[in-house]
């Protein structure tokens, strides 16, 4: 499955720093990552929360193996295309582990 995931710019350094293979652990306070599933979402995220609050922000597209997310629910969580999937943090690494090819920068937005 294709999915979408908003991030700011130290996010994306690890990304990079991992060879755009892995996301980076969550942080503290942080038990849950959200792929969502369309690329308008993300870029809403990325407009509404990351721009504001980091003066940029980024849009990555990425694939995980169907198999993985059979494991998860989607969640509607507002308007009809804010569909995100709820990953646990401890369940991040074996995420990162089912991603097929490489995560991709597809938009960047800054204030």
């Amino acid at each position: 499955m294709i999915l979408f995931r908003p991030v700011n710019q130290a996010e994306l350094d690890l990304i990079i720093l991992a060879k755009w293979l892995r996301f980076p652990p969550r942080l503290e306070g942080q038990p849950i990552f959200y792929p969502v599933l369309n690329e308008a979402y993300a870029e809403q995220i990325t407009r509404e929360w990351n721009v504001p609050s980091y003066g940029v922000g980024h849009v990555l597209k990425f694939e995980v193996d169907d198999d993985f997310l059979k494991n998860y629910e989607v969640q509607k969580v507002g308007l009809d295309h804010h569909l995100e999937f709820w990953i646990l943090a401890e369940d991040l690494a074996e995420m990162n582990d089912n991603i097929i090819g490489k995560i991709e920068l597809i938009n960047s937005f800054r204030n």
